[in-house]
């Protein structure tokens, strides 16, 4: 079987203020890091760094490096903590029990403490078309949230298998699609939209098997589409917005591996990410 050569080039530990932990991140360089000492790099951030092997990201950037699919760019993977449930989510407010009370901690390290340590120590373009947040499942979210809150530092998203159901009422029978808190910060954020912003999407058609509205069609597909709706609502065009549905996709690094390929050529094989 053949691997990659890619491995991380740095597997560092920090302490967090915000987080008030210890923090393991990841960071893997692209092959001609060194030998372009001028050349300034695109950041992809990774939620749920600890999946990035097992999602085969190593392999597939080997893989597209080598056919030139993608430009060179940094990816750091941020690996969840304990207190994954608690760190992740909405940072406008936690889900109805309560998950997600540290999600603006968790903001406020990305912004205040991880992002100025990466461009502190690695060559990294600051700009916001060149810089993108994704992460699995719940992951996902978290890395929709932030991005969605803050465009002038991260010009996309990727949401892989995203907790697009989080709410903030348990499931209402005459209305079972109502409370979901990423649709509503969507549809109600005041201000100027739609930007330059671009959205990747991903779910698999065995994600899961709940189907709250009854409509045959799984709620993480669902939930998925409908927001997709909602960007379109706010004006986002086809040519901004990405969605991959993948036949008996699970939902597990393997399937995400399945849709990685997809994900960095979309997010990377534009013009836009020309560094300088």
């Amino acid at each position: 079987m053949h691997t990659s050569t890619i491995r991380p080039r740095e597997i560092r530990r920090e302490y967090s203020r915000h987080l008030h932990r210890h923090v393991d991140f990841d960071v893997y360089l692209p092959p001609d890091y060194q030998s372009e000492p001028g050349r300034h790099y695109p950041l992809l951030l990774f939620n749920d760094g600890q999946d990035l092997q097992a999602a085969s990201l190593p392999l597939v950037l080997e893989t597209l490096y080598h056919v030139q699919a993608i430009p060179p760019i940094v990816v750091a993977g941020v690996h969840a903590g304990p207190g994954r449930k608690q760190e992740y989510g909405t940072t406008r407010q936690p889900d109805y029990k309560g998950r997600g009370e540290r999600a603006p901690h968790y903001r406020d390290y990305i912004l205040e403490e991880l992002l100025p340590h990466l461009r502190d120590k690695w060559r990294l373009s600051n700009r916001p078309q060149d810089t993108v947040f994704a992460g699995f499942s719940l992951g996902g979210l978290s890395a929709i949230d932030i991005a969605w809150t803050h465009p002038e530092v991260f010009g996309a998203a990727g949401v892989f298998s995203g907790s697009l159901w989080w709410r903030w009422s348990d499931v209402l029978p005459n209305d079972p699609d109502a409370g979901r808190i990423m649709h509503d910060i969507v549809r109600t954020t005041p201000g100027p939209r739609p930007n330059a912003q671009r959205f990747w999407f991903m779910a698999g058609t065995l994600d899961e098997t709940e189907d709250r509205n009854n409509n045959g069609i799984i709620d993480a597909i669902d939930d998925t589409l409908h927001l997709i709706d909602a960007l379109k609502d706010r004006g986002y065009p086809p040519a901004q917005i990405r969605y991959l549905e993948i036949q008996g996709g699970t939902h597990d690094p393997g399937t995400w591996a399945h849709a990685m390929p997809d994900f960095l050529t979309w997010m990377f094989h534009t013009p836009l990410h020309k560094t300088h």
